[in-house]
């Protein structure tokens, strides 16, 4: 049995933490990317908990090179993407952080 705990992130309302043993797939897409130029708008990133950076104003997320790294989170709007969807985006961010 799984079990998922969740916590709401005061950066992005509606982006949830996630446990870091048994963790639901967060997703968001970026709507902004002024001072942020290797973001692209309308793409959606896969988005790791961090509740300090949260606390910051900041959200992590993997970008095109495949790193984590920390953007504003108002770059961002979370989104609920279906099962399969989910699979096949967490093989591709897995298939750049593997890289």
């Amino acid at each position: 049995m799984t079990v998922q705990v969740s916590i709401e992130f005061p950066a992005i309302p509606g982006l949830k933490a996630m446990n870091q043993y048994k963790s639901e797939i967060q997703f968001a897409v970026c709507v902004q990317n002024q001072d942020c130029e290797d973001l692209e708008l309308s793409k959606v990133y896969r988005v790791l908990a961090d509740e300090s950076a949260a606390r910051d104003g900041y959200v992590r997320v993997i970008d095109e090179s495949g790193e984590d790294y920390l953007y504003p989170a108002d770059h961002f709007v979370p989104i609920a993407v279906p099962q399969e969807a989910k699979r096949v985006l967490w093989a591709a961010t897995t298939a750049l952080t593997a890289a």
